[in-house]
């Protein structure tokens, strides 16, 4: 499988860039300086694509690589794929779901807790010595807040599971009910918003899921709500979320993606109402480590005519 061409867009991870130098011919398009005029040399020898949460295949490299057979993405996500090009031209596409769910899931309760207790603000005020001047002030309680989640698939159920061991009962929204679990659902965003404490986006990034949580869910959320995205940030209308906490139209927000990475809108830094993070929902070195093994995991089943581990398309 050395002479296969395994194009990557950007640099992903280390490891994974080891293993698949050991088994295939990894294109490291990053690397090039006049990068359509290295596709289209190596048009001809590239028969996958490894992608991720930023960097995957649109409709334009997918019909500048005529003998591409499969796109690997290093992560759960695929927005940054055109599936339907996929579709149409029998390009099969892989993702990693599952392995990631306990990072993901645990960094939403992670900022709950941040957003609540003030643990970066508190953080702040132990090393700047405020605390030799008095106690840091009183913050807020997270056992027992109401969490309603948008998007009760893999990782939303896990928040949930979590949730629930901290007493919060638990509401959510999807494209449908959910028969197997005994939680409130409710029919729109709006009015889950409307009967939560903290609103939590989980949901996969769709057109129709694009700014799921408008001026309308902010709103509904109000003055005392917490959101916690660790979806994607095109969920958010970004815009109104800045206006809506510098306003105080919303309580907290703590954020792990942004609509324009790796940009974040600066008045967010001003504020001491959220916490932000830098898209590390599934950062940890055992993660991006069977993620990895996933992807290469794929490629090899795929070229060696077995079945494909983890199928999206």
């Amino acid at each position: 499988m050395e002479s296969i061409g395994v194009l990557m867009p950007i640099p992903m991870n280390g490891y994974l860039e080891q293993e698949l130098d050991k088994r295939f011919n990894l294109l490291r398009l990053w690397k090039a300086p006049e990068k359509s005029g290295f596709i289209s040399t190596h048009k001809n020898s590239i028969r996958a694509v490894v992608g991720n949460s930023k960097a995957g295949a649109d409709a334009q490299l997918i019909e500048a690589l005529p003998k591409l057979e499969i796109i690997s993405s290093f992560s759960v996500g695929l927005d940054k794929i055109d599936l339907a090009k996929c579709k149409e031209k029998g390009i099969r596409v892989t993702y990693t779901p599952d392995v990631l769910t306990d990072d993901v899931a645990d960094l939403a309760i992670g900022l709950m807790l941040a957003v609540l207790r003030k643990l970066c603000e508190s953080d702040r005020y132990v090393r700047g010595g405020k605390w030799k001047k008095g106690d840091f002030r009183l913050t807020s309680k997270f056992t027992g807040k109401s969490v309603g989640i948008i998007g009760l698939g893999r990782i939303g159920m896990a928040i949930a599971k979590r949730a629930e061991a901290f007493n919060c009962p638990i509401s959510y929204h999807s494209r449908t009910q959910k028969s197997e679990v005994n939680y409130k659902y409710y029919p729109s965003v709006v009015e889950l918003a409307s009967n939560c404490q903290i609103l939590v986006v989980a949901c996969a990034l769709t057109e129709e899921t694009r700014h799921i949580v408008n001026r309308g869910v902010i709103d509904a959320l109000g003055p005392k709500g917490v959101l916690i995205n660790v979806g994607r940030g095109p969920h958010v209308d970004e815009p109104e979320l800045v206006s809506a906490l510098v306003e105080g139209r919303l309580g907290a927000a703590g954020l792990d993606v942004y609509e324009h990475e790796p940009a974040v809108p600066e008045k967010l830094f001003e504020l001491e109402n959220v916490v932000l993070m830098p898209h590390v929902g599934s950062a940890t070195v055992e993660t991006r480590q069977a993620m990895a093994d996933l992807v290469i995991g794929n490629l090899e089943a795929h070229f060696l005519n077995k079945p494909l581990l983890t199928l999206a398309v």
